[in-house]
């Protein structure tokens, strides 16, 4: 009952706080998996929907689109090509040392200056970068997707450089 009560309160929250200001165009496929994974409980070495932690969520979301990344978040940060924070685009993984141990936490950005990610504390929430916590652990940023994949899965047509 109370996971049914916190999803469906995230729900609503983002509903009303991402849901237009959201990147991704209303039927990506990202949004789909990551509304689905919302209020997932934390679960340590955890993959599925029964329960995630951070590169775990990343791995999950990123397998939807066809997409394979390891299950370590300081290997996901050796992926792709780095980018500036306020270049992020939808899609985009973003990196944190929450552990004083370099990277150690991993998100998906969703657009709007929020991410998706599985807290150690609350499951799978959606996050703001502003949020002096993030603010002060951030650590970079990587684009996974090649233009051609990004608007695949969203359906948005994107000026960025080609991922190789």
């Amino acid at each position: 009952m109370k996971k049914q009560l916190t999803v469906a309160a995230v729900s609503l929250a983002l509903l009303f706080s991402i849901g237009t200001g959201s990147a991704f165009a209303s039927d990506s496929k990202l949004d789909g998996v990551i509304d689905k994974a919302l209020g997932t409980e934390y679960v340590s070495g955890g993959t599925t929907t029964s329960g995630f932690d951070c590169s775990g969520f990343t791995m999950y979301v990123f397998s939807k689109i066809d997409i394979k990344l390891p299950h370590q978040s300081g290997s996901q940060y050796k992926m792709g090509t780095a980018i500036e924070k306020d270049q992020l685009i939808a899609g985009d993984l973003v990196f944190f040392n929450t552990s004083g141990k370099g990277i150690s936490h991993v998100g998906v950005y969703v657009g709007d200056g929020k991410f998706a990610h599985a807290s150690s504390s609350k499951g799978v929430v959606i996050s703001k970068l502003s949020e002096k916590y993030y603010v002060e652990r951030y650590v970079g940023a990587k684009r996974i997707m090649s233009t051609d994949k990004y608007e695949e899965v969203t359906g948005d047509v994107q000026e960025h450089d080609e991922v190789e």
